[in-house]
């Protein structure tokens, strides 16, 4: 053997090193890991939005923008993709809610008719049956006329509405037996006259047949109407809220939200709202839950989370565990009211 050449314990020590630095880049990578834990649970397979209702409406165009933001912002890791199953008004989106028990890749879009479909139609379904995420919004009722209406405010159309035949005029609305419906009844009561009302499948539809004329006029959400408010095929008559909407963005003719009167200034005091909210199917895990919950969080501190919102003309509400439980127990409770009182329950024979 040379005496340059490395003795027998030359390879040990290297080992020795080798091993040594190994060790110390492992702990390098546990202490990374530990400042970033992995989360409890993430989604494996593409999520499905399940919206009640047609393509064109708001809980569908809501999806929309859910699914857009988490793909720009990659929120997810998954793909999102959005589903109406709008048969039923909204009952399709229900079972099949209520049949995907513990599947944690299925999120419900819901809206209001979460507690009429059920109660309308006798259907096997509470929204009980589902596991609560959020509120995500709370979603205004506008009523709508054609341009050409010749009555420039809401009080003149209501006059004209009392002095004329019962079902002189239309309304047309989402729906049998929903929050829409709900709506013209309550509306009849307070101007005593009945008015026809004429179901569509959803409020891109109820938007569309009333720009065509099919109907004198319409509840519909702001967010269903607005392009063709802008486009000067529809105009706001006035809100069912107690104060005018906040919102001072000009969207229309240099117009904005708030220009639109109450409608309890022309001398209707109605005020009904719609929720706009997320669910998942019964029996998913806390880990789940806590998510979907951190997901919606993120996409609502979004700017085009905020932009949408505003132009949509809806009131920013996000509420999620206990608060939002409690908010859904009222909301059950005051829909079981409206319906009874406007006979639009199973057995009732009160027609609009």
């Amino acid at each position: 053997m040379s005496k340059h050449a490395p003795g027998r314990g030359w390879w040990r020590r290297a080992a020795v090193r080798w091993f040594v630095g190994l060790g110390r880049t492992l702990a390098l990578v546990s202490v990374l890991c530990a400042a970033r834990p992995a989360l409890a649970w993430e989604p494996s397979r593409p999520v499905e939005l399940i919206v009640p209702a047609g393509s064109g409406g708001g809980a569908d165009q809501m999806a929309h923008v859910l699914r857009r933001s988490s793909a720009a912002h990659r929120l997810l890791g998954q793909p999102v993709v959005v589903t109406n199953k709008s048969g039923g008004d909204g009952a399709e989106g229900f079972l099949h809610m209520k049949a995907s028990a513990h599947n944690p890749h299925k999120v419900l879009m819901a809206m209001s008719n979460l507690f009429t479909t059920p109660r309308a139609s006798g259907l096997a379904f509470s929204y009980r049956d589902l596991t609560p995420l959020a509120m995500l919004a709370l979603d205004e009722f506008v009523l709508w006329v054609h341009p050409g209406v010749p009555f420039s405010t809401a009080r003149d159309y209501f006059d004209a509405i009392r002095a004329a035949p019962d079902r002189t005029f239309s309304i047309g609305g989402t729906g049998l037996k929903q929050e829409d419906q709900l709506l013209a009844v309550a509306l009849q009561k307070w101007l005593g006259k009945k008015l026809s009302y004429v179901p569509y499948r959803g409020g891109g539809e109820v938007a569309a047949r009333l720009a065509e004329g099919r109907v004198t006029c319409s509840v519909n959400n702001p967010l269903e109407a607005v392009e063709r408010w802008q486009s000067g095929q529809l105009r706001p008559l006035c809100v069912f809220r107690a104060e005018r909407m906040p919102q001072t963005k000009r969207l229309s003719g240099g117009h904005a939200w708030s220009d639109i009167p109450t409608c309890r200034s022309a001398g209707v005091d109605l005020e009904y709202r719609m929720l706009r909210g997320a669910f998942l199917p019964s029996g998913v895990s806390p880990e789940v839950v806590a998510f979907y919950v951190e997901w919606l969080r993120r996409v609502h501190e979004l700017p085009e989370w905020r932009e949408f919102l505003d132009a949509a003309g809806l009131e920013d509400r996000f509420a999620t565990g206990r608060e939002f439980e409690e908010w859904l127990a009222q909301a059950d409770g005051l829909h079981q009211t409206w319906m009874r009182d406007a006979g639009l329950l199973p057995g009732q024979s009160r027609s609009p």
